[in-house]
Order: structure tokens, then sequence, then C-alpha cells
């Protein structure tokens, strides 16, 4: 990416910090500030930029990248990148890059506000005395003090509301499948699960993103099992909760108080939720900081000048770390390497407490680093919405994640070989794949069962047991469900005994398939994958 003759030009085409352009600059970019342009107008510009830097508010479509003959790199000033099409993007050989963690402070100390306001019913109480009221005793808080905190999620925001919160004299539980016991302790925290959470709770703070994990994890029923009289505080991502649910016990008095900075749906202009009493909502204000804007501006201007001129990589979410040299030998076994920790992190449950990625054969020769962040940005992507393969170590080292690399020399049955293994509290969880004619992926084992089979797109896996009539009964229920098969792949460990499916279709499964695919004879796990 480094460029020898002129220098790298670079638009700024979203409202931010000065210095961002003064950045660019000083490392030998050529900038153009230009604001607050229609689509149009930003499709006949972009074919003369190297580097596009936004924020929101510009929208990177198929038509803007078509445009974009030039473009080498996007950096997005902030953790969110829903208005760039990251997929379109990659395959016009664009970099995408965003800053994960220059808002984390502001959050966390949005969440805390919001926690006061709360406690004291401060923006009522506010809104009553200017209307010319002095509604004194009208108003009753609770001090914070003493009371417990539960943090769903206790990655780097949620780390650092609970640093606040023990400030506070608080006492603090939290619920994250990748906190170790190791690192609460060092946190000064209590790790527990998530029904224990709920019932010793006074107050709930979200620090988790929205995946198919963590959609609604704050459901009905499990709203309904919070401590009577608990407060929640959502300012991570819309989605978390059940914001009908959540009316309702904010109506019938269990839930005491709640604050949202996100909803499900943004803007959020009618919600069911507005004029319901001890409800507060701010505008997705959590990232809104002169300080938060200031630092992620810097930020992406400082990684997409470095990618510009040195060709050094940082925070892109659609690129490893890696070196032009070492890049086409190792580009299959990444794709390889992510695919094998996408799917043990889907498929394994319970207390994580470390993984380790071993290279046998032609694999052990190669850079281990690049592969265990490729493994780890797979595994990780199923609990945050914003891991690459170059914060997934810092991730997994922020929750206390063991993750250990080992390298054999010995050759077995094939040439080479990567196996990801996860521990949990249910036992050890092994995967293995290899490479056919140096660059076709194939799975080759799961949780000790040899399968043969490619990792890609909507899948299915069952778990049954090895019986005749099994395949026409799952066939025929997808057959009526309208779900097309494209691959079968079959494995087991004796006859007779335990098996495994691993489908591929052309649609997403949904939960109704699931469910009716439990009820069939023999099914003892059904997971919906994709990759």
């Amino acid at each position: 990416m480094a460029q020898s003759n002129t220098k790298p030009k670079v638009l700024i085409s979203d409202k931010m910090d000065p210095n961002a352009a003064k950045i660019f600059e000083e490392r030998g970019c050529d900038v153009d500030v230009i604001t607050g342009e229609t689509p149009e107008q930003l499709i006949a510009r972009i074919g003369e930029y190297d580097g596009l830097a936004i924020r929101s508010s510009t929208k990177v479509t198929r038509e803007i990248l078509d445009a974009a003959t030039n473009l080498k790199v996007i950096g997005r000033a902030g953790i969110g990148v829903d208005n760039v099409d990251i997929p379109y993007a990659s395959g016009k050989g664009v970099v995408v890059m965003n800053t994960p963690f220059g808002n984390s402070i502001t959050t966390a100390e949005h969440a805390i506000a919001l926690m006061f306001a709360l406690a004291r019913q401060i923006p009522e109480a506010n809104e009553r005395t200017q209307a010319g009221e002095w509604p004194k005793n009208g108003f009753m808080g609770v001090e914070v003090t003493g009371k417990t905190l539960g943090l769903i999620g206790a990655g780097n925001i949620g780390s650092i509301v609970a640093s606040r919160a023990l400030g506070l004299r608080m006492k603090v539980v939290a619920y994250d499948p990748f906190l170790t016991k190791e690192r609460a302790v060092e946190l000064g925290i209590e790790k527990v699960d998530l029904e224990t959470l709920l019932s010793r709770a006074d107050f709930i703070t979200l620090h988790t993103p929205l995946t198919d994990q963590t959609r609604n994890i704050l459901s009905r029923e499990r709203l309904e099992k919070t401590k009577q009289g608990v407060r929640i505080v959502n300012c991570a991502r819309g989605g978390l909760i059940d914001e009908a649910a959540l009316k309702d016990g904010l109506d019938s008095g269990h839930i005491a108080g709640a604050a949202l900075d996100v909803f499900a749906t943004e803007p959020a202009t009618n919600s069911s939720l507005f004029g319901t009493k001890n409800f507060i909502c701010t505008p997705h204000l959590g990232a809104s900081t002169t300080e938060a804007q200031v630092n992620v501006a810097l930020q992406v201007a400082e990684q997409m000048a470095d990618y510009l001129v040195n060709g050094g990589v940082t925070n892109a979410l659609n690129m490893p770390s890696l070196s032009a040299e070492e890049a086409p030998k190792l580009r299959p076994y990444m794709k390889l390497a992510e695919n094998l920790g996408s799917l043990v992190g889907q498929l394994a449950h319970g207390n994580l407490t470390q993984i380790s990625i071993e290279r046998e054969g032609a694999a052990a020769e190669l850079a281990g680093k690049p592969l265990e962040a490729a493994v780890l940005a797979g595994f990780m992507k199923q609990y945050s919405d914003s891991v690459n393969m170059v914060n997934a170590p810092f991730l997994a080292k922020e929750r206390g994640l063991d993750v250990r690399s080992i390298r054999h020399e010995r050759e077995g049955a094939y040439s080479t070989l990567l196996r990801v293994t996860v521990g949990t509290s249910q036992g050890d969880r092994s995967v293995a794949g290899t490479l056919f004619g140096q660059d076709t992926a194939r799975l080759v084992e799961i949780f000790g069962i040899g399968i043969e089979a490619e990792l890609a797109g909507h899948m299915l896996y069952i778990v049954n047991e090895d019986a005749p009539g099994f395949i026409g009964r799952i066939g025929t229920l997808l057959g009526e469900s309208g779900i097309n098969i494209g691959t079968f792949h079959l494995g087991r460990r004796d006859a007779g005994g335990e098996a495994v499916l691993l489908l591929s279709v052309d649609q997403p499964i949904t939960k109704d398939v699931i469910d009716k695919a439990c009820q069939l004879q023999g099914v003892k796990t059904v997971r919906a994958l994709s990759f």
C-alpha cells in the first residue's frame, strides 16, 4: 500500500475533529474535507481518492464502491460499520477499518450516569421543578452504595463500569461466557451464571453486542425472574431487551426503573415505552462526548495513514495483519482456521476456560500468530460484533481466556492439519480440518467423529442415534419446510452408536424447523450454523 511517487489522497466525508486532517498531512497524505454531500455527489467525486474517512452519516454502498476505482481503505471513526457494505468492499480489495475501543470510557460513563438518574429520578424531578412545582415529598430515591450491580458482559466497557461501581462501594456480579474466575478476581467482581445474576442484582447494565446468542437476552421470561424493584440500563445495543416485556414490568412495578440509550429500531421516534413511568431514554448518546469524538477521529487517521503510506494494518475488519510475503501461503489456512474457530464457538457451550490451536504436518511450518488470531476471530464472532483478526487476541486476553498454540513435528493421517479445542465446564470439545490441493479447506473431525465437509453458508448440525430411517425423516422435514439441501455429510463413532449429520442448505434455518427436528426420533442435538 506504500506510495512511491505521489501522495495518497484521502477524503474525509463526515464531520470529525480537525486534527484528523492534520495527522493525514503530517504522515504524508493529501486530504480533502468535504462533508454533507449527496450519494450522487460522492459517487462523482470518490474515484480520485485512495482513502475514505467516515463516521455514521456516509453510507458506503455498492454504487459508491463501484465508482471508487482507486480506493484502498475505508476508515470508520467509531465501532459500528453498518453503513459500509463490507463483503462488497472486500471483493473490491478495499480494507475496512474501525476504532473499536475509542468510545469505551464514554459509553461506560453514560451507563453510570443513567444508573444515577434512575436511582434518584432526576429527569422527572427536574421537569416538575422547572414547571413551577416543588415536589420535594414526591420523590424517594435509593442509594447505590451497598447495592448489587449485575453486569451482562464484562469485556472492555463492562470492566470499566465494574471499576466505577466498585468505587461507589457497590457489589458487582457478572455474567460473561468468556470471563474466567481468575480475571473476575483481578477485576474484584464475582462471576455468576445468568439466573443467579437476575435473582441478585439491584441494578443490571448490559455490555454485550447483539448476536444470535444475545438477542433478547433479557426476554420476558428472564425479566420476570429479576429481583423485585430492579433497575435496568442498556447503553450497548438495541434488541438485547424485549421492549414490550420491559414496559409490562415497569407498569406492574416489578421493574422499578429502566434507562435505554439504544432501541431495537432506531431512530426510535415512536416507542411504546415513551411516557412510561420510571422510564428514561437518550438518543444513542453513549459515544457522544468531546473526548470520544476526538479519540476516534485521531485513531482512524493514524490507522489509515499508516496503511496508505507504510502498509501497516490495524483494526481491519476484513483483513488480517499479514506481510506481503506471508499472505499468499497463509490465506487458505486463515480461512480454515477462522471456520474451525467459528464452528467450535457455535457448538461448544458451558463455562469456556481455554482454547488451544494445534498445527501439525505442513501447517506446523507456518507462522502461528496469524492462525491463532484467525481462530479467535471466528470463535469470538459469536459474542462480539466488532471482533476481527487484529483485536480478537486482545479480547480473549481481556476476558482471561487461556489461549494455547501448539506445534507438532509429527505428520498424521493428513499432510497438514489444524485442530481447535476448547475447554468447557462440560469437558473438551475439539474440531479439526485440513487443506486438499493446497487451497481447499475441509472439516475432517468434529468432537471425535470423523466427517468430511466444507464449512460455508447456512448449515444444520445434528447429533442422533445411528439407526435406519433417520436420513429419510430429516429430508422429509426439510422438504416440507421448503428448505433445499445443498450437501449432505455423515459421520459416526460406530454402527448403531452416536452419529453426526452436517447439511448445507440454501436458506437460513428457522427456530420452528429446529424445534421440529428436535422432536424426530433419535435426535440428541440440533443447531443452526452460519459461516
